[in-house]
């Protein structure tokens, strides 16, 4: 029988059996398509050398007007911006404790790490951070002062005492020690890296289970969300359900962000905000967020929080945007309306033409007007879902998001968006975690891509494609927390457990402090494939490899020691699409045969293995290429297998 082509549909199906899907990928790993052929994905090095601490769920890149570009992440516990590979922390101060609650304050236990500071009502949470400065030394019970000088991490004992732990354990014991100059610098509470349930005493309904008894049905306590947009060089940020805040940029980088209302001639600012973005004409909006009350004190005048209301500063036509002030007067733009389909906003993104604008079950489009009323809405669509708040995406003026249970798209009408994993991601995730999903684009690759976690995940640990230039879909697995294509940076952000990763860059898992990178595990792998719809057995005796390995590494990237890129083509056979897909051949061999690079000499590597003999039986034969080792880059083409009819029985 002559060598047969193994053909394959672009993209991956998963929403029928195996069986149904035959022609088509049913699964894979960390795999893209180009051109309709698949290829393994690019790459990753990390960019800051000093980890972040918490979980980073918000990335934004911009420039300033002396071209540093730069990046503010933000976190459950602390607000930075990377510069290069500096990170800076920027996080806000709650509140500066002083003299004379804090004299005296610190105490330590011989033998022990464990410093006590006693300062009365200081409100701190387990998981604080403070900086402590103004001790007297050289130090404290042994302990020298530099390591008490500095921030810690604070655990909270009771109203009136806390705890630091230091490097240096104490030579002694000592108590209300170092001075009467003490300060000691309150952060802003930190919050949940995801969303947390909670059973202790008081969650749940009042009075239902015993006195003093835990919740027998959890409380779920939403993760923290920050949400980020530009003013001129500097950064306006709000935390999700809470305050704005404001980073003015200096050069040296020697600032903290401070309360939006705190900045000089601050007014009206609202509070408990869900969002907040700036419009394409410069106002900056808070959606949902507490009304302006007139009749309350100033400068605040604080009203009450609607989750459906969506307010805007001023734009000064003269000045341009004034980002603190929110009083509506007749002679400013400043204004406010209310959403009236849903109960609570949920996401929003600033496009060129509107404000797009999501409750729990509408689009809303926010439009400017020009006018005394400066915007109006137009309700698009309702009776539809949305995920969470960062799963929303705009490519090519076409906004992408993920609902509950399908994926939808808007081009000045909403659509559903066909998709070939639908049951496979949506039948396969933790909906409790929701609030922790986001979106990103690539645009290098015209791919929208949506992470989130898996049914048995507490963490973003899997990812799902569609390529719109394609029109196809495909997935993988990877930790990622967060992500920002290209744009003002040459190359994708995502961060992960401490550090910013740059990707697309290289071909390798990158390590932090200049570690030796380790190997991206990559595979695809069809659906079966049969010989007259299954009723005749076949024999493959051989693969003729099509791949290319262009622009793989010859030599590691820290080591220099060279490299020989390789990929294994595995066959798999099986005589019933119920039974366990097997890998070894008539002889009890394994039918995984390496295809390795020859021709090395040259930048270009297009010369390898020949062909490799498998020799498997089956009714049905899957195929399936990967890679395991450093430096590799391949993409399959058409390959073909020596296979033939091997008659009717087993």
């Amino acid at each position: 029988m002559p060598l047969s082509k193994l053909v394959f549909k672009p993209g991956a199906n998963r929403d029928q059996t195996n069986y149904a899907s035959e022609g088509s990928w049913f699964d894979m790993d960390k795999v893209r398509f180009r051109s309709g052929f698949p290829e393994k994905i690019g790459g990753w090095v990390v960019q800051n050398q000093v980890a972040y601490k918490g979980s980073a769920r918000s990335l934004f890149n911009w420039s300033t007007t002396d071209t540093n570009d730069l990046t503010g992440v933000g976190t459950n516990v602390k607000m930075y911006v990377l510069n290069g590979t500096q990170i800076v922390d920027i996080t806000p101060l709650r509140t500066t404790l002083t003299s004379p609650a804090t004299n005296n304050c610190i105490n330590t236990t011989n033998t022990s790490k464990v410093v006590t500071i006693v300062v009365s009502a200081h409100g701190l949470t387990t998981g604080d951070y403070v900086t402590i400065s103004g001790a007297t030394g050289p130090t404290i019970g042994g302990i020298p002062i530099a390591q008490i000088n500095a921030e810690h991490e604070v655990t909270v004992v009771d109203s009136t005492t806390f705890t630091i732990t230091v490097t240096t354990a104490a030579t002694s014991t000592a108590t209300s020690q170092g001075g009467t100059g003490i300060s000691i610098a309150c952060q802003i509470t930190t919050g949940f890296a995801i969303v947390t349930a909670g059973y202790g005493w008081g969650a749940g309904t009042w009075s239902r289970g015993a006195w003093g008894s835990g919740s027998s049905t959890p409380v779920f306590f939403p993760a923290r969300l920050i949400f980020q947009d530009k003013f001129n060089n500097d950064l306006v940020f709000n935390i999700q359900g809470s305050f704005i805040y404001y980073w003015a940029f200096t050069s040296g980088f020697n600032t903290r962000a401070v309360l939006l209302s705190d900045i000089p001639n601050a007014v009206a600012v609202p509070q408990q905000v869900t969002k907040i973005l700036f419009s394409a004409q410069g106002f900056l909006l808070a959606l949902g967020c507490t009304n302006y009350n007139a009749a309350a004190s100033a400068p605040n005048y604080l009203g009450s929080f609607d989750p459906l209301l969506v307010r805007w500063a001023n734009v000064d036509p003269d000045i341009g945007p004034e980002p603190e002030n929110w009083q509506p007067t007749l002679t400013n733009t400043a204004g406010f309306l209310r959403l009236q389909a849903g109960s609570q906003i949920v996401a929003g993104l600033s496009t060129k033409q509107e404000v797009l604008i999501w409750t729990d079950i509408s689009l809303t489009s926010l439009q400017f007007l020009g006018t005394s009323e400066v915007f109006g809405q137009s309700l698009i669509a309702s009776n539809l879902s949305i995920a969470g708040p960062n799963v929303v995406v705009s490519a090519n003026n076409v906004v992408y998001w993920m609902g509950n249970d399908k994926f939808y798209i808007y081009s000045g009408r909403v659509d559903t968006l066909p998709c070939t994993l639908r049951q496979y991601v949506f039948d396969n995730l933790n909906r409790d975690q929701k609030q922790i999903f986001f979106a990103g684009s690539n645009a290098e690759f015209n791919e929208i891509v949506w992470f989130y976690c898996s049914a048995n995940a507490s963490e973003v640990d899997s990812y799902v494609v569609y390529n719109y230039s394609e029109n196809i879909w495909y997935f993988g697995k990877i930790h990622r927390t967060a992500w920002i294509d290209a744009g003002v940076v040459d190359f994708p952000l995502a961060p992960n457990q401490g550090y910013i990763y740059q990707h697309e860059l290289g071909h390798d898992d990158g390590q932090p402090l200049n570690a030796p990178p380790l190997p991206i595990e990559s595979y695809i792998q069809s659906a079966d494939i049969d010989i007259e719809d299954g009723d005749k057995y076949m024999l493959i005796r051989r693969v003729i490899p099509d791949v290319n390995f262009t622009n793989s590494d010859l030599t590691n990237s820290v080591t220099g020691a060279p490299l020989t890129p390789e990929v294994t083509m595995t066959v798999g056979v099986r005589n019933f699409p119920g039974a366990v897909s097997s890998t070894t051949n008539v002889s009890g061999e394994s039918t995984a045969e390496t295809v390795t690079v020859t021709g090395t000499t040259t930048a270009t590597i297009n010369q390898y293995t020949n062909q490799v003999f498998v020799r498997a039986r089956g009714r049905q034969m899957n195929f399936k290429i990967g890679s395991t080792g450093v430096g590799v880059q391949w993409q399959l083409g058409m390959p073909r297998v020596d296979a033939r009819p091997d008659g009717l029985r087993n």
